[in-house]
């Protein structure tokens, strides 16, 4: 780090190798604070015998998971916002609830009917349209002449009839939904049932011309009697060969059109291609994912071979974890950027091995996971989907996982003490910030009370304890910052921004009147102790500062103080305002915090946007509640400053405060609808919306792009929640009973029969459905019907694509 982002910090440097350029920034990284140094021993003989050395922590216990190729062969197809892609298998399609056989059945029964009619010509003026289109001498009333009519004419009469019989039975089909029952018991593969059910019709249709029963040929022949009669044989041979066409034409090709053979041979081919290809020896879809990527085939396609066999010998062997692919691939994608990027790569992979690109701390992993992760794409699984209907049908039984798309939008997480805010949300997302870390993507700032869960001490390269002296930093309350102006207006946000009434711009003119002043004098910002003085207005202290500003001939700073001094004590002067929140700061248990000028060993917030630095505050919650609070709020502001200021975007950044109680302002929540576009996001816990002014509800949940609420809120938090998430269309189904009013005798009789037997009025059912808006979760509904361990989530991602609120299991 830069001597502006740490000043004084203890711990190592990053390791140097060689000509390495695409290796992690490199410079001072801040370590975490020491352990405690070893009691003394007891008095007494020395112990002659030593204890045995514990065994090393393997990268994974043995028999559980899979090992680093397996790993990399898992497919992960691409899916909706949310969804755990490890494995994933999309679900297949809803089945249609199970269709009536009662209506298929009267449609069966009722054409049956008309085709024994139509047999027996039962049906009056059944002939008129044939009649209309043959010789009339053939007809005699309704009937053909016997013995003055050619053979063809019954041939002619009795295709006539059995294509009635076929319109008729289409007929049927259309009127008793025989294709929705054919959908229903076709199943998921419905292309390949229409193509063997199609062409079993055509085989038998082509069977039934054959032998005569549809005496399609006859009526042909007597049509081609002139050519074929004609005395020619080539022409009598094209004639019989052309009715064969013709009626083959006839029954194939509208049979193929409705059972959509093209479409249906395509998809034929296309799995036999597949399947040729793995019988020759290539492999299946899902495991070229994983091959493909267990060789590193983009780096033999670059010719660096050698740098590919050494990084595959290392994956098969066991040598490489997921962090060290992931970090690998990350430098092969920056050093593709760049024109000597290739030879350089590739000689430091052959070089280093699977110690290539190291993290700065020299980490490859973290001491300890609790979360399942998966560092290919960037996620880590929270939970998932139940099968229950309030979750669209696709979603159900899937994985829920939260990555940097979405955590991107920042998220907001609402629910009481104990519904597993820290345990199931924020400690796996840090842990999940804290991987992609050491693979060099991201940089995260981990904000707690003291004691809380957020993870080993190991986990981390930055830890400030803050009032405890056993910290190895401090905490810079100007976030690295030289600017008095900018200093002051974050200084300001931190300090007073949750005030009522307070203009922000006064407050921050009032400390830039003081900062800008000390800093020309002394090349640094007050402490604490001096800067509560400034404010409250010490005359010792002033006079001091004006006296120094005087005989350093610094005119500009001169007149900002006396501008200060006139100001003080007038109405709506923000100054005591300023100086009761920072004597919350100037503590005796804070003595040795909060230090400013070269001896400092203060952490700078502003490092986040250089290095992959993973990093955490613990606050002294249970002993200094305010100043723990005003602490919170200064590393929010600070944090939307920096990231919005940096040049180098290229690291996701992500501030995780585990509890956010009082430290939202009008300020941070514009801050928040910023970071999206600077590639930084935010995790705010809250026990209760409450915990946020009133007037900053509907801005916080419209600036955060992920609402969670756990189960346990109050209606109050439900109703916010649920007015955000909106209104979607359903479909309702009311049954209403109305009274049956008899007018014959023998009805009535009967009605009253039945009432006197079951002692209910005859009635009969009125269904009405239609489409109602209503909400997605109601307010009640997230009060008193989310089970525990459970919790309502909606994600947005930085692309702008949304997922429905979905009820997430967190146990799953």
């Amino acid at each position: 780090m830069t001597s502006d982002d740490a000043h004084g910090v203890r711990g190592t440097s990053g390791t140097e190798r060689g000509n390495d350029r695409f290796d992690m920034p490199r410079g001072p990284v801040p370590r975490p604070a020491a352990p405690p140094a070893a009691p003394p021993m007891p008095a007494g003989p020395p112990r002659t015998e030593s204890l045995p050395e514990a065994p090393p922590v393997p990268a994974r216990r043995p028999g559980i998971g899979p090992s680093t190729a397996e790993w990399l062969n898992i497919p992960r197809p691409a899916a909706a916002p949310g969804v755990w892609r490890y494995g994933h298998v999309p679900r297949p399609a809803e089945k249609p609830p199970r269709p009536s056989l009662l209506g298929p059945l009267i449609a069966l029964a009722l054409w049956l009917v008309i085709w024994a009619l139509l047999a027996d010509f039962r049906i009056p003026y059944m002939k008129v349209p044939l009649q209309a289109v043959t010789p009339g001498e053939w007809w005699f009333f309704d009937t053909l002449r016997a013995g003055s009519v050619p053979a063809a004419a019954y041939s002619i009469e009795t295709l006539y009839n059995q294509l009635l019989v076929l319109i008729a039975g289409l007929w049927a089909a259309r009127v008793g939904h025989w294709a929705g029952l054919f959908r229903y018991w076709a199943g998921p593969q419905p292309e390949r049932a229409r193509l063997i059910l199609s062409g079993f019709g055509a085989l038998l249709a082509l069977w039934l011309i054959w032998t005569q029963e549809v005496p399609l040929l006859d009526v042909l022949f007597y049509w081609m009697r002139g050519w074929l009669y004609s005395g020619d044989q080539l022409l009598a041979t094209l004639a019989a060969y052309g009715s064969y066409a013709v009626a083959i034409a006839v029954v194939v090709w509208p049979i193929s059109r409705a059972g959509r053979w093209s479409v249906s041979l395509r998809g034929l081919r296309a799995r036999r291609a597949d399947v040729s290809s793995q019988g020759a020896g290539g492999p299946s879809p899902a495991t070229a994912i994983g091959t493909e990527a267990a060789t590193w085939p983009k780096l033999r396609a670059a010719g660096l071979t050698d740098a590919a066999e050494v990084l595959t010998s290392a994956v098969h062997a066991g040598r490489m974890n997921d962090v060290d692919c992931v970090r690998v691939n990350r430098a092969w994608g920056q050093a593709r950027t760049r024109h000597d990027g290739l030879v350089t790569f590739g000689e430091t992979v052959v070089r280093q091995g699977t110690d290539a690109f190291l993290h700065p701390s020299g980490h490859r992993d973290l001491p300890l996971r609790t979360a399942r992760h998966d560092l290919l794409v960037g996620q880590v699984r929270i939970g998932g989907c139940p099968d229950d209907e309030r979750n669209p049908y696709a979603r159900r039984g899937s994985g829920v996982a939260l990555d940097p798309a979405v955590l991107g939008t920042s998220l907001l997480a609402v629910g009481p003490p104990g519904a597993g805010k820290t345990a199931r949300l924020v400690r796996p997302v840090v842990e999940s910030l804290a991987l992609l870390a050491l693979t060099g993507q991201a940089a995260v700032l981990a904000v707690g009370a003291a004691g809380a869960p957020l993870g080993h001490d190991d986990s981390y390269d930055v830890i400030v304890k803050i009032g405890d002296p056993s910290s190895a930093h401090d905490f810079d309350l100007y976030g690295g910052v030289t600017d008095p102006d900018e200093a002051a207006a974050i200084l300001a946000e931190g300090l007073a921004g949750d005030v009522p009434g307070l203009d922000g711009r006064r407050a921050a003119l009032a400390l830039a009147q003081l900062l800008g002043p000390y800093r020309a004098v002394h090349g640094c910002f007050p402490r604490v102790p001096v800067l509560r003085e400034l404010l409250a207005g010490d005359e010792s202290a002033l006079g001091e500062l004006r006296r120094y500003l005087e005989s350093g001939g610094h005119s500009a700073m001169l007149r900002e103080l006396d501008a200060r001094t006139r100001q003080a004590g007038g109405s709506g002067d923000p100054a005591p305002v300023l100086a009761d929140r920072v004597a919350l700061l100037d503590r005796p248990a804070f003595a040795g915090f909060f230090a400013t000028g070269e001896d400092a060993r203060s952490f700078s917030l502003r490092s986040l946007g250089q290095h992959p630095l993973r990093a955490r505050i613990d606050l002294p919650e249970r002993a200094h509640a305010g100043a723990s609070r005003v602490l919170a709020r200064l590393v929010l502001a600070q944090f939307n400053a920096i990231t919005a200021a940096r040049a180098d975007r290229s690291i996701f950044a992500c501030l995780v405060l585990d509890d956010a109680t009082h430290t939202v302002t009008a300020e941070t929540v514009q801050g928040l609808r910023r970071l999206r576009s600077v590639n930084a996001g935010a995790v705010l816990a809250l026990r209760t919306i409450d915990d946020v002014p009133e007037g900053l509800h509907a801005a916080l949940l419209g600036a955060v792009g992920c609402g969670m609420i756990f189960s346990g809120v109050t209606t109050w938090d439900g109703k916010r929640f649920a007015e955000t998430w909106g209104k979607e269309w359903v479909s309702v189904r009311e049954v209403a009973q109305h009274g049956v009013f008899a007018d014959q005798p023998f009805t009535r009789a009967m009605h009253a029969l039945r009432k006197l037997a079951t002692g209910k009025a005859v009635t009969v059912d009125a269904v009405t459905v239609r489409q109602v808006e209503r909400e997605r979760w109601s307010a009640s509904a997230l009060a008193y019907e989310l089970p525990a361990g459970h919790a309502v989530l909606s994600l947005t991602t930085v692309g702008n694509e949304h997922a429905p609120p979905l009820l997430v299991d967190l146990n799953g």
